[in-house]
């Protein structure tokens, strides 16, 4: 089937895709989640996790997206017409994460702009996090901002304009995280402690909790298990060698993730703030801490530039996703399906947002074994979009892969007949074995069946 759309170059597709892997997962919250789950034992987990999980569902997610070059549900009835369905999942689980991802992010444009045109946050940086997020109407501007840039520059398709755009961001951004990372790890009184604690495993420390967490941080900050690159595969021509690119890209995330590791937890410790700050970390932590070092103001707002740089980034791939899926499959046409997409986006922005002020009194049931368990609006979309549909969405990839489209078939699109070499042994244990234990560990351990 003819593509419609390719990349303009391959260093412009792996600038799309790692914006799309490197974003609020790696920055905002991977370092909260690496200090809960007890710092170097965390680490060393993730880094496993990542050797086995990324680099082959990323080849195996862009190969079926190439192999259609349309949206992530056609992807799958192209081969077999009855397996639609995990295109959809796919689709749910990006649209939930887009239902509060736009509204951190707007977080994040707030914090830019306070740091570069005002420089302090009242004296009290807990303050004003807790008064800004509870208050009924700012968080929902900023987050619309945000909402109304993205869908703009998509309106004309992700190749375009995205992708130049993109091959700026992304190297900007990981230069910003290098020179934060410099400065916190030489310039903070304290810092050798965070670092000790954020790079020596205490494997005392380790449970089937912080296992878990480290798989669903690897699924939501690389994009795989929610069709993320099913989508960005749709657009790759065939000179391009999909298992080095998934490699490059496998690799830019982890990179990044440890890297805003060494950024956020040695300069909390630094100033001795505990890390386990939750969603609140980057914002109500990061920026006391700044302003209370020497060229704190300047740092601060390169940190901030280079996370909302990784929010854009990341925001062209998962709405993408959305906008295709009704551009295609629902035969919208463009600019229906954009607006569309971004009306729904929109309004659930507004609860989500509310949920942190008047409506944080709305509590919804997660069935817990033995027990019910009640979360607030954000909490619950994560836990059930991490926790459940993304590993819900590996384990049919795994199974779509290996028993309805078949090997042959796969490693045919993936190597382009052979140029690229095979798919070995490694392969085929991951998609039968680890991918799926892993996956189904995560689901029971978040239903209390394993903790």
């Amino acid at each position: 089937m003819e593509q419609k759309q390719q990349w303009g170059s391959r260093f412009g597709y792996l600038m799309v895709a790692a914006g799309a892997s490197i974003g609020l997962g790696n920055i905002w919250k991977f370092p909260y989640l690496a200090y809960r789950g007890g710092g170097g034992v965390f680490l060393v987990v993730y880094l496993l996790v990542v050797l086995a999980l990324a680099k082959p569902m990323v080849e195996m997610e862009t190969a079926i997206g190439r192999h259609s070059g349309l949206d992530t549900v056609t992807a799958f009835e192209c081969i077999n017409p009855k397996w639609g369905f995990v295109g959809w999942i796919g689709n749910l689980c990006t649209i939930m994460i887009n239902f509060y991802y736009v509204v951190v992010g707007g977080w994040v444009l707030r914090y830019l702009f306070q740091f570069i045109f005002v420089g302090n946050f009242g004296g009290d940086p807990s303050a004003f996090f807790k008064g800004f997020t509870s208050d009924p109407v700012q968080p929902i501007i900023w987050s619309m901002i945000l909402l109304v840039f993205v869908s703009a520059m998509l309106l004309f398709g992700i190749t375009n304009k995205v992708e130049r755009l993109a091959k700026f961001i992304m190297p900007a951004l990981i230069l910003m995280l290098i020179i934060c990372g410099v400065y916190a790890c030489t310039i903070t009184e304290g810092a050798a402690e965070g670092l000790k604690y954020y790079l020596l495993p205490d494997f005392s420390k380790f449970t089937v909790k912080v296992f878990a967490d480290a798989v669903t941080q690897v699924l939501f900050s690389v994009g795989i298990g929610w069709s993320l690159f099913i989508t960005l595969g749709a657009n790759i021509p065939k000179k391009n060698n999909l298992k080095s690119d998934a490699l490059i890209i496998s690799f830019a995330d982890t990179f990044a993730a440890v890297l805003a590791g060494f950024v956020i937890i040695p300069s909390a410790f630094g100033a001795g703030i505990d890390v386990q700050k939750g969603p609140a970390l980057v914002f109500e932590v990061m920026s006391g801490i700044f302003l209370n070092l020497p060229g704190g103001r300047i740092i601060g707002s390169c940190f901030f530039l280079a996370l909302i740089f990784a929010v854009i980034s990341s925001l062209f791939s998962f709405f993408e996703t959305n906008i295709r899926t009704a551009e295609v499959k629902l035969k919208m046409g463009r600019k229906k399906a954009t607006l569309i997409i971004a009306i729904i986006i929109g309004i659930a922005n507004i609860f989500v947002s509310l949920g942190f002020g008047p409506m944080k009194g709305l509590q919804i049931p997660w069935l817990y074994y033995g027990s019910t368990e009640f979360y607030g609006l954000y909490d619950w979309l994560d836990c059930f979009s991490g926790y459940v549909l993304m590993p819900l969405g590996c384990i049919l990839v795994c199974l779509f892969v290996s028993k309805v489209w078949g090997w042959k078939k796969y490693e045919a699109e993936l190597t382009h007949d052979g140029r690229d070499g095979s798919i070995n042994l490694w392969n085929k244990i991951s998609a039968y074995v680890i991918i799926p234990l892993f996956m189904i560990i995560v689901i029971l351990n978040v239903f209390g069946f394993i903790k």
